[in-house]
């Protein structure tokens, strides 16, 4: 049997697996196929770390409630050798119990949650007051700027915000700099005892940003008062009016999210992922897990902060089919193979248009710097070595000014992994010393233009659909790249290059 035949059945049995698993999920296990049928459900994991102590080892989680138009679908804890028990309340809490405790331990609590139309926040605390301890200082402080903030604010509204903008670290008001100052956060937050003080009913809303495939992330608290009528909610950092959609409530209150006794070092984090499924699919889902072993090998089966990272890998597949086809049947030249996707995987961190700007400056002056660099007569190593840690000084210094000028979104620069814009001026320097400029020219242009294809497809909605939902397609698609490995017709630039000979005939 001939290479060719062996690599066309090899090629085919793993097509054939990949579609058929697909399908095997979309008619048996209910996964969508396509993505208009889904809704974005948010998976949220808490982990739970400590460290071992001394005596019984107990911690208690406040757990989430249905806020904001927020649906909760489904819950699962991981106790890992702990007696475990919930105890439904205002609010519910869990609770992991252990009598002794002999190395560092890990907790799980996942939920699955979807926003319906945003709602308005539903069972509202009593708006009742509490009036803080204060030092003499303090209050005479405080008195003052009440006082003055009243004056200038015609309703709790507007106190709020001026109460904000006057306790803020950057603010110039003398009494709220002192306030700040003497203030333990550990006795609470200066703004409730403020608000406090000045008679205005005031809460606490701690919760999470959400944000795709975040990992280690931490809790966010905004701020509620009420201002007579309804309980309205500011962010205490900007003072602006309102709920962000994209913040998920988990505790109303002032109360301790996590106790842990019996422990030391105790710490909360949180991993975010979104999935594009419609809330019924997810309900199947869980419901299923147990009849069908196969949703045991799914990615769904992983920790979130793993699910989170497979979600970016499983799309490049994606990006080396492109690259595979570009090269060999159309025919373009680029840096390396891996090139393109290593640059694609850099544009998505930073949007196309701001990722080519960056890049093309950045390799630019990468390359101009080796231009300079090679009249002083260095070693290549040495050479190469000089160019990388000056870029990174350019990636920094072009961070900092862009956060002093207010432009966050350049502020995605960080995100560009060093290994990616070091490998590039590296293969570049040396092909400028090998081959000459036209080839660098001629690679780097043909490198970034597959990489924008490849950046296009994998920012595809629906490929990221179904690359996360049927990983198995990876089979499919390993299987076409060794059909076209064994490619050997024209390109299509080759045969613009001999369009002449056809004119001839």
């Amino acid at each position: 049997m001939s290479t060719r035949v062996k690599i066309e059945f090899v090629a085919a049995l793993l097509i054939l697996l990949g579609v058929g698993l697909m399908v095997y999920k979309v008619f048996f296990l209910g996964f969508p196929l396509l993505p208009g049928e889904y809704r974005d459900v948010w998976t949220i994991e808490s982990k739970i770390s400590f460290r071992p102590g001394e005596g019984q080892v107990q911690a208690d989680l406040t757990l989430p409630e249905e806020h904001a138009g927020w649906v909760l679908l489904d819950e699962h804890f991981a106790s890992s050798g702990f007696g475990f028990s919930v105890a439904d309340g205002d609010p519910r809490r869990a609770t992991w119990t252990r009598k002794s405790l002999s190395e560092p331990t890990t907790l799980y609590y996942k939920i699955q949650a979807y926003r319906q139309q945003p709602d308005a926040l539903s069972g509202q605390p009593d708006p009742q007051v509490q009036a803080p301890l204060l030092a003499a200082n303090q209050r005479a402080a405080m008195e003052r700027l009440v006082e003055v903030l009243e004056e200038k604010s015609a309703d709790r509204r507007s106190f709020t915000t001026l109460l904000i903008r006057a306790l803020d670290r950057r603010s110039e008001d003398p009494d709220g700099r002192f306030l700040r100052s003497t203030w333990d956060e550990e006795s609470g937050n200066i703004l409730l005892q403020t608000l406090g003080f000045a008679g205005i009913p005031a809460t606490v809303l701690r919760g999470i940003r959400l944000e795709d495939g975040r990992r280690r992330q931490t809790l966010s608290a905004m701020l509620e008062i009420y201002d007579g009528e309804v309980w309205r909610v500011f962010d205490p950092r900007t003072g602006e009016e309102g709920l962000r959609e994209d913040f998920f409530i988990w505790q109303r209150g002032t109360d301790a999210l996590l106790d842990v006794t019996g422990a030391r070092s105790s710490r909360l984090e949180f991993a975010l992922v979104s999935n594009s499924l419609p809330s019924r699919s997810v309900l199947a889902m869980e419901q299923r897990s147990g009849r069908y072993a196969l949703l045991d090998f799914s990615i769904y089966a992983l920790p979130v902060e793993q699910q989170g990272v497979f979600k970016g890998l499983l799309l490049i597949p994606v990006a080396a089919l492109v690259v595979v086809m570009i090269r060999l049947l159309v025919g373009i030249k680029t840096s390396g193979t891996f090139m393109p996707i290593l640059i694609a995987i850099a544009f998505i961190q930073t949007t196309l248009l701001l990722g080519l700007a960056i890049f093309l400056g950045l390799v630019a002056a990468g390359l101009w710097i080796r231009s300079w660099l090679s009249h002083m007569n260095l070693l290549l190593v040495s050479r190469i070595s000089a160019v990388v840690i000056v870029v990174i000084f350019l990636m920094a210094a072009l961070a900092l000014t862009s956060y002093r000028l207010g432009l966050d979104q350049v502020l995605s620069v960080t995100f560009f992994p060093v290994v990616i814009l070091a490998w590039t001026i590296e293969r570049m320097s040396i092909l400028w010393e090998e081959e000459g400029p036209h080839e660098v020219l001629l690679q780097g242009t043909g490198s970034l233009l597959v990489a924008t294809l490849a950046y296009l497809a994998m920012s595809n909605r629906l490929v990221s659909h179904l690359t996360f939902n049927f990983p198995e397609l990876t089979l499919s698609l390993l299987g076409v790249i060794l059909l076209l490995g064994k490619y050997t017709g024209y390109r299509l630039t080759e045969l613009y290059r001999f369009r002449s000979m056809g004119d001839k005939q």
